[in-house]
This record gives structure tokens, sequence and C-alpha cells, in this order.
């Protein structure tokens, strides 16, 4: 039997929710809220057996939806994750969990006490690439993990295009790496220092690389920017992780279409390249679906703590940037012309597609990293 479930937000994200649970066949969407006439005006193109509705209390109060998702903006999130825990419904939260911090703890500790599953798209735990990567260290093949270095620049969003709730990208995008780190390493984060541009002159840091400790001694180094060739004739990016130990190395490089994994152990050397994989929708939905039907959550799945940890250090390192040198490099006049330029790109990196234009065909891979 199909999971009934309502989704509460259709922009971006809520859009790729629906065509992955759409493709997996073990939801029923009964519910598509937005109140942007618009989105629904897609949803009802894109779904017309779901109901479109402006109105979230539709969704919490229908007993016969067993699964929320929250896709929405996130100073939205911890009111309706509240509305989902008093109605006994299941959870399924975009990253953070609320606009600050301090709320996002509130969440971590009303869900902690919840009985119905809940989980936050940390979209990077489900991809295969990390999955074969840690499986390949944890069969001791490189040693005793000493160094992280994790990296990713785009020509990605830039300011005024979506940050409003989530904070500059070092946050926004960055939390993902910064949370990516801390699985690799299973420990929490000790020493930090952050050095961040002021890149276009602009009043928050674009660009930031952190590096530190953690409390098991791994040592990281976190790069991530949306700066990377703005208004080169060519966009291109740099993504890549470097993970060294005491007696081997992986690392893996992709160009949102393909991914590359290089292991190098003691016992086996592999080279693989399978498809990027997105946001990994697919697996977060199969992994949720599959835990509700057994009654037994399947512990790939992350924790809302993780999400409110990844979001908390990732401020952390964004506050230790401000508390060193920022240069500020460029002028807002080129913000500017970045901004008109993307606002007519077709193909580009993280690109926000209006609601009238979008459709599943422009959901393409590299078209798809707002939040990587």
């Amino acid at each position: 039997m199909k999971i009934k479930v309502g989704l509460i937000g259709f922009g971006r994200m809520g859009q790729f929710y629906l065509k992955e649970m759409q493709k997996s066949g073990q939801w029923d969407i009964v519910y598509i809220c937005d109140v942007n006439t618009d989105a629904l005006e897609l949803a009802k193109l894109l779904s017309p057996e779901s109901k479109t509705i402006t109105d979230e209390r539709i969704v919490f109060t229908d007993k016969n939806v067993q699964v929320v998702g929250l896709f929405a903006l996130a100073d939205s999130r911890k009111r309706q994750i509240e509305q989902a825990i008093q109605s006994g419904k299941h959870i399924i939260s975009e990253k953070p969990v609320s606009d600050t911090i301090d709320k996002e703890w509130e969440v971590v500790n009303l869900t902690e006490k919840y009985d119905r599953f809940s989980t936050v798209n940390l979209y990077l735990r489900n991809s295969w690439y990390h999955q074969t990567i840690k499986q390949f260290i944890e069969q001791d093949e490189i040693g005793e993990l000493a160094i992280l270095r994790i990296c990713h620049m785009t020509p990605g969003l830039v300011p005024g295009e979506g940050h409003e709730y989530e904070g500059p990208a070092f946050h926004d995008c960055g939390m993902h790496y910064v949370d990516i780190a801390r699985w690799y390493a299973n420990s929490e984060y000790k020493t930090w220092h952050a050095q961040g541009v002021n890149m276009w002159n602009y009043k928050e840091p674009w660009w930031i690389q952190c590096h530190g400790t953690f409390q098991n001694g791994i040592v990281f180094d976190i790069t991530q920017g949306f700066v990377y060739g703005q208004l080169s004739k060519t966009q291109t990016h740099n993504s890549y992780v470097d993970i060294i130990g005491t007696k081997g190395i992986v690392r893996m490089t992709h160009d949102f279409q393909t991914a590359v994994v290089d292991l190098h152990g003691v016992h086996e050397t592999l080279h693989l390249e399978r498809p990027f994989g997105g946001k990994n929708i697919d697996v977060l939905c199969k992994l949720f679906a599959d835990s509700i039907k057994t009654g037994k959550r399947n512990p790939r799945l992350p924790f809302i703590r993780d999400s409110a940890i990844a979001s908390e250090n990732a401020w952390l390192f964004l506050k230790d940037a401000h508390q060193h040198v920022l240069p500020a490099i460029g002028e807002l006049q080129t913000l500017e012309e970045i901004r008109e330029r993307r606002k007519h790109l077709k193909n580009g990196y993280g690109l926000l597609q209006s609601h009238r234009s979008v459709s599943y065909t422009h959901l393409r891979a590299h078209e798809t990293d707002q939040y990587l």
C-alpha cells in the first residue's frame, strides 16, 4: 500500500521530491501546498491526481496523511514541525530545520521526544560515492583516517538568490560539507580557523576556507564558495574530496554528470565512474518509506540533530571568518552584472527557474546545485 504524503512548499526542492516520489511508486501524493498560485498551477500540471491547496492546516488535520514533506522557507519549518508532531505525522524536512540555531535546537528536542520518524535532507550521505568511500575506509584499506580535504566551488547562487533565510553561501550550501566531514570523522569539531573574502565588495564572504581538527585528532579543511568564474565565457567548477590515511588515500571528483572515485588502498586499487546522482532524493525517500513500512528506522537516515550540528558549526565557522581580516575585492557593480547574466542563462549552475517555465526536463543534474 502506498504511503500518503502531503508536500508543503512547491518551489525548487518540492518539485524534486514530487518527481522522485512519483517515480518510486511507493507514495500517494495527496496534497501539494503552496501560497504561490503559479506554483500550484504547475503542481496541477505535474500531479493532476493531487489536491492543490494554499492552506497547510488541511494537510495536518487530514488523518489519512501519514507523512509531511516540509520544503518551504526555513523560517516556516519550526512551526510546521510542531504542527506535524501535534497531528502525529512522520516528517521529511529540508535543511536547515529553522532560521536560527536556537530554534533548530528546539526542533531537535521536540523530535527526539517524538515517537514517529523524522529526517532531514543531508543529501551527500546518500550519494553512492561517499557510501563507497566510507566502506573502503572502514575496511582499513587506507589505515587510520588522518586528513579530510573537501572543496566545492561553482558559479552558483549569488547574494539575493535564495539565501535570505538560510544564510550566506557557506551556511546554505557549506553546511552539507561541514556535515559530511563530521560523518567521515565520526567525531565532533574541536578547533577551527576560517578565512573568507568579501567578493565583489559584498557585505558577507561568499568564499570561505576553514581548517581545523576534530576531537579524535583528524584534521580537516573545507573550501566552499559560489565565486568560481561567474562571468567567464564558459562556466566551470571545482569539486573534490581528498581523504588521506596513514597507509592509503581515496579521492572523488565530479562534473554534475559523472562522479569519479579513485581508491588507493593497501590491498586494492580501484577506479570507479558512475552517474553523479544529483541530490539523491530518490534514496532518501526510499529509506524513509522502507522505515515506515517496516516500523524500523533505517540507520542511514540522518537525524534532525545532525542538521542542527552542521548548521551550528557552519555558523561558527562563518563567525570565525568575521573575526579575521576580510578582504573586500571587486565592486558591487560586478555583482549586478552577474545577477543580470544569470537572469538570462538557460544552462548554468543553480539557476532559479520561474514556476511558469520549469518542467522536469529542466531539472538536469548540472542545474541542481542550489545547495551543493
